[in-house]
């Protein structure tokens, strides 16, 4: 069983935060920075939420607010379902399809340690097919 650690592991160990009261603005402004899709939202290592792309789209624009003058707090979304290192991989995949998202914090013992994208999971499943693909090919060839 694969695992969402599997994934961590070829990524950069690299969190991408900001605190409740970061306006909206500066918030896609560390998101363009980075190029990124996701932020997660935490106080001293707490994490209360994540925001994202869609959310800005939904809380912000469609409601008229301004990005320079609303707190992230009001557009995040606090509480957000998360991961473990251990949990496999099917169980993100069937996370994400089922609730809709595209971002998984990844939590362990009450600590945010990374995040896994929609992207990550399938870019780690094309990767295993292939290897597993290869090695069927050399075992049929041998």
């Amino acid at each position: 069983m694969k695992t969402v650690q599997q994934i961590l592991n070829t990524k950069p160990i690299q969190i991408f935060s900001v605190s409740e009261s970061t306006s909206v603005l500066n918030a896609l402004k560390l998101m363009t920075e980075k190029n990124i899709s996701a932020l997660l939202i935490m106080e001293n290592e707490q994490l209360l939420g994540i925001f994202t792309e869609r959310d800005y789209a939904r809380k912000i624009v469609l409601q008229g607010k301004t990005s320079m003058e609303t707190p992230i707090s009001e557009a995040m979304t606090a509480n957000p379902i998360t991961v473990n290192p251990k949990d496999s991989i099917e169980l993100c995949m069937q996370i994400m399809t089922d609730k809709h998202i595209r971002h998984l914090p990844v939590v362990a013992e009450n600590k945010a340690v990374g995040m896994v994208s929609i992207g990550d999971v399938v870019k780690f499943i094309i990767a295993d097919q292939k290897q597993t693909i290869s090695q069927l090919e050399s075992y049929i060839n041998s």
